[in-house]
């Protein structure tokens, strides 16, 4: 399969395009659509109903990958105005929340982190219908949120199952919605706790999971010393998985979004401004991308791995658009995006376009005692394509830059 390749003739990028264009729904050949669009069409070819997505087929499943692509499909629909990407995203939507505002196979008790996520989807869901079970439905999730258990510190445990622990993973998860919630439904004069509360967050799974002699931040934490992947006098698991690390980039700048304290927002810019400053460090010096255990980039048999790399890359141009770094950070991010489409997205002999090296998934502890050693995020983990961590990330980072070179700013509703 022929990859693409991005080649930058000073300021003037020009896509060298294979043969084999896409088909669109029309049936039509056309090579000249944007890579988001090209990226959206191609899993709605590979995956029809969006239920199915993350290799779902069959049953339904209120899921954070869900809503990670998905949430990429509503951004598209904003940018192009076309609705299919929107009814794509909305069908999962209608059929995840009964009439009733019941959240299938949601169990708010169970007070995962990661079911937070995929409720991000429902506040554009009621602002488009007015549905009421839209509503009703992120209530129940913030609902949980009010309840959900804590370190004593006062970090969200990531589940109920793995209790008094932190993973960079659930920082994304939950803080997000957190915050569009309170900056939409919580009366002002509470506001200003709560938007505390979603910094002390990032605050204070960056200060347990930290790692002052690599600069970057282990995958979890557990408070109690006791579980056999933590060190006993830190509490640290044993490296930094690059796609935890991704997503506590990508949870610090979709954040920011609502964060409107200029004391609390420094807090977060500070620590995203370490993370990008460090980041160049662990990159591979031929295609600049990222590795699967981050801080051993020479080691053996560690890989480039595109879902950790496509989330460094959209958190910087995202970072970039919303003013959080200013302009002279716009050039590398330009650049990243294009190492990236050269080093992982491949063309298929269908028209389609393919991520390749996707790290399906990683944890620690739980009924497969995964260590977070070495061995087990290189070995133990399997590797795929076209992941939802790495569609939807592309899908963002790719609408981000196509208005970058465009010049033209993203269609108003």
């Amino acid at each position: 399969m022929k990859r693409f390749q991005l080649k930058t003739l000073g300021k003037t990028v020009f896509l060298l395009f294979v043969s084999i264009a896409l088909f669109a729904a029309c049936g039509q050949r056309n090579t000249e659509k944007p890579l988001s669009v090209r990226m959206a069409e191609s899993e709605m070819i590979r995956i029809p109903v969006p239920t199915n997505l993350d290799s779902n087929k069959g049953r339904l499943k209120w899921n954070y990958t869900h809503g990670l692509e998905l949430l990429a499909f509503m951004d598209l629909y904003e940018h192009s105005g076309d609705e299919r990407f929107w009814n794509y995203a909305a069908r999962y939507a209608d059929t995840m929340i009964s009439p009733q505002a019941e959240i299938y196979s949601y169990k708010k008790t169970n007070y995962n982190i990661d079911h937070i996520c995929p409720g991000r989807i429902l506040f554009r869901m009621y602002d488009s219908t007015g549905e009421a079970k839209y509503k009703m439905a992120l209530d129940t999730l913030f609902s949980q949120l009010q309840t959900h258990p804590r370190t004593s510190d006062g970090g969200f445990w990531h589940k109920k199952i793995y209790p008094y622990q932190m993973w960079l993973d659930g920082l994304y998860m939950g803080q997000p919605f957190y915050a569009e919630y309170i900056s939409r439904y919580v009366d002002a004069s509470k506001q200003q706790a709560l938007y505390e509360d979603v910094v002390h967050q990032f605050v204070t799974v960056g200060r347990h999971t930290y790692d002052s002699v690599t600069g970057v931040y282990r995958h979890g934490w557990d408070e109690t010393r006791t579980m056999f992947w933590a060190d006993k006098e830190s509490g640290q698991s044993a490296h930094c998985w690059g796609r935890g690390l991704g997503w506590y980039v990508m949870g610090l700048v979709d954040v920011l979004d609502y964060i409107p304290g200029q004391e609390q927002r420094q807090a977060l810019i500070a620590i995203l401004k370490d993370i990008y400053k460090v980041l160049p460090n662990y990159s591979d010096p031929k295609t600049g991308m990222w590795y699967q255990v981050l801080e051993f980039p020479e080691r053996e048999d560690n890989y480039q791995e595109s879902t950790a790399s496509v989330m460094f890359v959209y958190g910087l141009l995202k970072a970039v658009k919303t003013g959080i770094f200013d302009d002279s950070y716009r050039e590398t991010a330009l650049q990243w995006y294009e190492k990236f489409v050269d080093r992982f997205v491949k063309e298929n002999q269908d028209g389609t376009i393919s991520i390749t090296d996707c790290c399906a998934g990683a944890g620690l502890g739980g009924s497969q005692m995964r260590s977070g050693k070495y061995d087990y995020y290189i070995n133990e983990t399997t590797i795929i394509e076209n992941d939802c961590k790495a569609v939807g990330p592309f899908i963002q980072a790719s609408l981000i830059y196509e208005e970058f070179k465009s010049g033209k700013p993203r269609r108003q509703q």
